[in-house]
């Protein structure tokens, strides 16, 4: 058994009691980072080893883990914040062990893209995902994608680019367009800002230093 297991995006408390019970009885825990999952770890003194798994060693480490699980192992998959598989590592090994019919669960849990959409204001019931923009090549392609669609759109940005795709955002889809951005949700310093897309840039472009992951919500056209 494969449990694919959310861990919180800011706040500890932000952990399901399903959870904490997989974390403590699996063999192994599979984590982007062991240095921040062991600090989770620790603070609800779960003791159950820790092996590196992240974007860099999956294609090499994904068959010995195959065979870890066909023997009999039970493992948990976590990333170091949110979900894994949504804009961070999971999909090979997922689909690896759909292919060699190893039970997978995924249980429900913290995903930054959730919370920020609901609390931008913006339409819901229908919306697309986007994650990660690439930084440069076919960037400009999904960029014009974005701003055709006629539904509520959501991407992860870092913070030293959030006003730049701003503003790339503002020729795709118009200054006027009404957006929202979210940083360091769950955490002290919280903050969902919206307003249009051109209130959002000269806000952010004020700033000295722009702090946390982000979520610029957009709204369709």
């Amino acid at each position: 058994m494969l449990y694919i297991v959310p861990t919180p995006i800011g706040n500890l408390e932000d952990i399901t009691l399903r959870a904490l019970r997989i974390l403590k009885e699996v063999d192994l825990i599979l984590a982007e980072d062991t240095r921040v999952t062991r600090r989770l770890l620790q603070h609800y003194e779960i003791e159950t080893p820790l092996r590196a798994h992240h974007a860099h060693n999956e294609h090499g480490t994904t068959p010995q883990l195959i065979r870890q699980l066909e023997e009999g192992a039970t493992l948990a998959l976590v990333s170091d914040a949110g979900t894994p598989g949504i804009s961070d590592p999971g999909f090979l090994l997922v689909r690896a062990c759909k292919q060699a019919d190893i039970q997978v669960e995924c249980l429900p849990g913290a995903t930054a893209f959730v919370p920020a959409l609901v609390a931008s204001g913006l339409p819901c019931d229908r919306f697309h995902f986007e994650g990660f923009l690439p930084h440069k090549k076919g960037r400009q392609t999904r960029l014009n994608h974005l701003a055709e669609l006629p539904v509520t759109f959501v991407l992860y940005e870092s913070p030293n680019r959030l006003v730049k795709c701003l503003g790339q955002l503002i020729e795709c889809c118009g200054g006027d367009r009404p957006a929202s951005v979210a940083r360091e949700l769950s955490k002290l310093h919280e903050e969902v800002r919206s307003g249009s897309l051109q209130d959002l840039s000269d806000h952010y472009a004020e700033q000295d230093k722009v702090k946390g992951e982000i979520v610029i919500v957009v709204g369709g056209k």
